[in-house]
């Protein structure tokens, strides 16, 4: 009887699936039948954020008609940045930056930044990042999938040129191979990936351009070389670059009250002065990013989209 039942079971439900998929053909050829719902207008004005996970899908539908088909994601991550800096830095950073970039560059929105990241070995004994309590690491396997498919949604609805830009470096390789991938498999179609390595490589942590705003960071630590492009000083996984950006969402962030209490409101030789002054260094610099990205997209559309 319960062989039976469960065949039973599995009767209806392959039944049902025979239904849906009749229903959804009469549209021919296996597409499903036109949604008269998605054509429906919008009862009120539109929102206005470049953050898609802020608007609406009436609004989101009506922007990529417009024309607004880019579509940027940033990847972040969760791990450990010294005695200063909360565990986001990275996705707060991509907080403060990308606006920026979606202002540079025309017709484009924000993807929800995605914070989880490879950011070490999980078991069955840690490492890199994650040796230190707080860091949140997934394999590369899994962000590569969940890159391709949030790229996949993107592009089922409408979205052209999707932009792929990672503030880790542990994220690049990943970014990459899902670029690769999705342009050889959409081949045939118009969406392409865009994997902007010149926003994470391209005068990396800003040190040439902190140099211009007459910041120069030093390394105290015996051994090392005192001025060097490097993400670590002092024993620190910290940085001027890092915590200016930080600073533009919440000097929380960075501790700049216990900081400032402490006596301690400086970072690598440098005397950050008030959270004010870091906030302006943060603006600038996430302009100077922009433009980092938004040169390097007209380059690989150039190169993506050549007449063959």
């Amino acid at each position: 009887m319960r062989r039976l039942a469960v065949a039973s079971a599995g009767l209806v439900f392959v039944m049902t699936l025979a239904t849906t998929s009749e229903a959804q053909g009469r549209g021919g050829r296996g597409a499903a039948a036109p949604n008269p719902a998605l054509d429906l207008p919008r009862p009120i004005a539109a929102g206005t954020s470049p953050w898609t996970e802020e608007l609406t899908w009436m609004e989101v539908r009506d922007q990529v008609r417009a024309g607004k088909t880019t579509i940027i994601i940033g990847t972040g991550g969760v791990e450990q940045n010294g005695p200063y800096v909360a565990g986001g830095k990275h996705n707060f950073v991509l907080a403060t930056v990308m606006p920026e970039i979606a202002r540079a560059i025309p017709g484009a929105l924000l993807a929800p930044i995605v914070k989880f990241v490879p950011e070490g070995r999980i078991e069955p004994t840690t490492s890199g990042h994650m040796v230190y309590p707080g860091t949140i690491s997934v394999e590369t396997a899994t962000f590569v999938a969940l890159l391709t498919d949030i790229a996949r949604s993107y592009k089922a609805h409408g979205f052209t040129d999707i932009i792929l830009i990672g503030d880790s470096g542990g994220n690049q390789a990943g970014m990459q191979a899902v670029a690769d991938t999705l342009n050889a498999r959409w081949a045939n179609e118009n969406a392409r990936v865009h994997f902007l390595r010149e926003y994470y490589d391209e005068d990396r942590w800003s040190y040439d351009f902190l140099k211009t705003l007459g910041i120069t960071q030093v390394d105290s630590t015996p051994g090392r070389q005192r001025d060097a492009r490097v993400d670590t000083r002092n024993g620190m996984h910290d940085d001027i670059y890092y915590e200016a950006q930080i600073a533009v969402q919440d000097p929380r962030h960075i501790r700049a009250a216990e900081r400032i209490a402490a006596g301690k409101f400086s970072l690598h030789g440098v005397d950050l002065k008030n959270p004010a002054n870091v906030q302006e260094i943060g603006r600038k610099l996430a302009e100077y990013r922009a433009g980092i990205v938004a040169k390097a997209f007209e380059a690989s559309k150039a190169r993506l989209r050549a007449p063959k």
